[in-house]
Formats: structure tokens, C-alpha cells, sequence
């Protein structure tokens, strides 16, 4: 009996710690929230904090208004250093934008923070940062799980015992009541975590959520909506293993808009921008499965089709490039029709050179030729034979 006394005295004493230190922990977490929300409370307080702010976000929507920017992170960022002065490079990029053009473009700021970030950040660091964010978070959604259903299983026990030594003959002593009551309370104890461990895993799914958000808005043109780069070369590694895996054929062509410039000098870089997202948005049409498009930088547009001959591919080129040909555009802020807007195409077969971007090299000196021998036509790069190509004709 004595030493079922004092091991019932040992188990007492070990589960009192243990409430103790759960219960010491909530009061210091409850203690850092109240310190949290006091200082909250006192940085929101101030009233002129909160006009200067809000004058802030007007200048902001002013300037993007003014020059008709796109509401995206890169556009509002670059406003808030330009009016801040936060950043000096920046400040001096626009000036010397609006001292020679007067108006700033979606393009022209975006390769402003290109440039100003250049050797920041590259795609590399940027898909392991992502790469390595997620992975946490994997790993902390999948401990917040496994602890959800240790502490249900350990108040499952708990709950078992309880009613094994309420059930027992005879008036327990006191010392048998204390265990008892203090179990009980473990198991709320316990309830109440595994409902806080619930709520900390709902906000890691949303914070996964809005990391796939974050990562498709990465690589996205924000101007077009097609795939950016980076969207790209991701995808075209993922055609060629698929093409490869079926014995499939496959080819890449570059494409770029005529005399982009002189559209720009003559009509406006708004009227630029547009000219952008039509022709980005006749290039999308020939999206599917198998064949991705998307905007390399600049007036510069890249495809990869797989399962079709570079033949094939340079068919379905042409017949976009002559569509666009046809076309009578009109700018829109005089109404006058637009002299001929067109672009120029270069087509290579990936599997005729060493890896594929020894193949978009290829498309990329065939574009150039087409480019040279008069625009607005489409060449085929020869693999056989480095740096030549040839029109393709239907």
C-alpha cells in the first residue's frame, strides 16, 4: 500500500509539473499578445501617422493613374521609392524617363526594377528561396498534425483512466480524488490545445495557399498575362522530358514585334503597351497542352511546341505573324489607323542541337536573320550548319 501511495504521490507530483509549465506558457504567450497588441495599439494611435499614410497611398494612385500603370507590386513599388526618394537609383531612373518621354510605361518600369535589382536576386536564388520556404512549411504543417493527434490520443487515455478509477468500490482517499481531479483537467488541457493545434494549422494551409499565389505571380507578365521568363524555362524542361519520355517530336521559335520602337517614338508607349497584349494575345491562341507561349522581355515573344516538326511549328508561325499582318490597327488615343504592325519569327527542331537552349540560340539567330532579310517572315534554323537558317514557305 505505502508503495502504491508514493508512486501514486510520484505520478501526482510529474503531472502537477507538467500542468504547471503548460499553464506558465499560456500566461507568457498571452503576455507577449497583450505587449503585442499595446504596441499595436499605440502605433495606430497617432492621428497624423495615420493622414501621413493616407496621403501616401493618394500620391501613390495619382501617379500610377497619371501615367495609366498597371496596379501590380513592381509598379506600386517603384512609385513608393520614386515619390519617397526611398531610393535614390530609382528616383533618377524616372526623372530621366519623364525628362525625355514625359510619361512612364508599364515596360519602362519594370526594366527600371530589372535593372535596380539586377544583382539581387536572380531566378535561381529566387526558386530555392521559394523552394526552401515551402519546404518549411510543409514540415511545420506536418508536425502540427502529428501534435494534433498526440495530444487527442494522449486525452483519449486520460479520459480512459478517469473513468477505470471512478468506477472503483469503495471511497477513494483524498489523495486518489486529487489525481483524479487534477486528470480531468489535463484532458481539457488537452482538448484545448489540440483545437489551438487545428487553428495553427488552418493559418499554415492559408499560408501555403497564399505562397502558390505569390510563386504564379512571380511568373507571370504582368502586362500580357502570359508566362514570364522564368515561367518558361521551367516549362520548356518539363516539355523536353515529356517528349522525350513518348519519342516525341519538338520545336521552339522566338518571335519579335517589327519597328517596336518607331510604335513607341509615333504613337506612345501606352499605345506600345497595347500593341503588347494584342499581339501577346493572338500568340495565346496557339496555347494548348502541348504548346506554351510566353513573353521573353521586351517586344520578344518564345514558344515550345511538342509533338510537332519544326516544319509544323513554323506553319502555325506564319499563319499567327500573317494574321497579325492583316490586321488595320488604329490608336486609340487619336483614332488614326497605325501603319503595319508585324513580327518576325525564328523556328529551330530542339532534338537537332545539344540541349535546348543550344536550341532557342538557334531560334533566336534565325529570328535575327528574318530580321535582316526584311521582317515580317519566318526562318528555320538549320541544325546542321551553326548560324544559318532559311524562310520558311508554306
Amino acid at each position: 500500500m505505502g508503495r502504491r501511495m508514493n508512486a501514486q504521490t510520484g505520478l501526482t507530483t510529474r503531472i502537477a509539473r507538467w500542468a504547471q509549465r503548460m499553464s506558465s506558457g499560456e500566461e507568457e504567450a498571452g503576455q507577449a499578445v497583450a505587449e503585442t497588441e499595446s504596441r499595436e495599439a499605440t502605433r495606430n494611435g497617432s492621428a497624423r501617422e495615420v493622414e501621413r499614410r493616407r496621403e501616401l497611398y493618394n500620391d501613390i494612385g495619382s501617379f500610377l493613374f497619371a501615367h495609366d500603370l498597371d496596379l501590380t507590386a513592381v509598379n506600386f513599388g517603384l512609385a513608393l521609392d520614386y515619390i519617397t526618394g526611398n531610393d535614390l537609383q530609382i528616383e533618377k531612373a524616372v526623372k530621366a524617363i519623364l525628362s525625355e518621354r514625359g510619361q512612364l510605361s508599364n515596360i519602362a518600369a519594370e526594366q527600371i526594377i530589372a535593372e535596380r535589382h539586377a544583382g539581387e536576386m536572380t531566378v535561381e536564388s529566387l526558386s530555392k528561396m521559394l523552394n526552401n520556404v515551402e519546404e518549411n512549411l510543409s514540415s511545420f504543417s506536418n508536425l502540427a498534425v502529428e501534435s494534433s493527434a498526440s495530444a487527442s490520443d494522449y486525452g483519449e487515455a486520460l479520459q480512459a483512466k478517469v473513468k477505470d478509477m471512478d468506477s472503483k468500490k469503495g471511497k477513494p482517499d483524498e489523495m486518489v480524488t486529487a489525481l483524479i481531479g487534477l486528470t480531468r483537467s489535463m484532458v481539457e488541457k488537452s482538448r484545448m490545445i489540440e483545437g489551438e493545434m487545428r487553428e495553427n494549422q488552418r493559418k499554415t494551409n492559408a499560408l501555403q495557399q497564399s505562397l502558390e499565389t505569390a510563386r504564379k505571380a512571380a511568373e507571370q507578365d504582368h502586362l500580357t498575362g502570359l508566362p514570364n521568363r522564368r515561367a518558361f524555362e521551367a516549362r520548356l524542361n518539363e516539355e523536353v522530358t515529356q517528349a522525350v519520355a513518348n519519342g516525341e517530336s519538338m520545336s521552339v521559335a522566338f518571335c519579335d514585334i517589327d519597328h517596336f520602337k518607331k510604335v513607341n517614338d509615333t504613337h506612345g508607349h501606352d499605345t506600345g503597351d497595347r500593341v503588347l497584349k494584342f499581339v501577346g494575345s493572338l500568340l495565346a491562341k496557339i496555347s494548348g497542352e502541348k504548346c506554351h507561349v510566353a513573353r521573353h522581355g521586351g517586344e520578344e515573344f518564345v514558344m515550345v511546341f511538342r509533338g510537332k516538326t519544326v516544319d509544323e511549328a513554323c506553319e502555325i508561325v506564319d499563319e499567327t505573324r500573317a494574321d497579325l499582318a492583316s490586321r488595320n490597327l488604329v490608336d486609340r488615343n487619336t483614332g488614326e489607323r497605325m501603319d503595319q504592325v508585324s513580327f518576325s519569327g525564328g523556328v529551330a527542331d530542339v532534338f537537332a542541337y545539344a540541349d535546348p537552349r543550344e536550341a532557342l540560340k538557334a531560334a533566336d539567330r534565325a529570328l535575327y536573320l528574318a530580321k535582316e532579310h526584311g521582317r515580317n517572315r519566318v526562318y528555320m534554323a538549320s541544325g546542321s550548319e551553326p548560324d544559318t537558317a532559311s524562310e520558311w514557305a508554306a
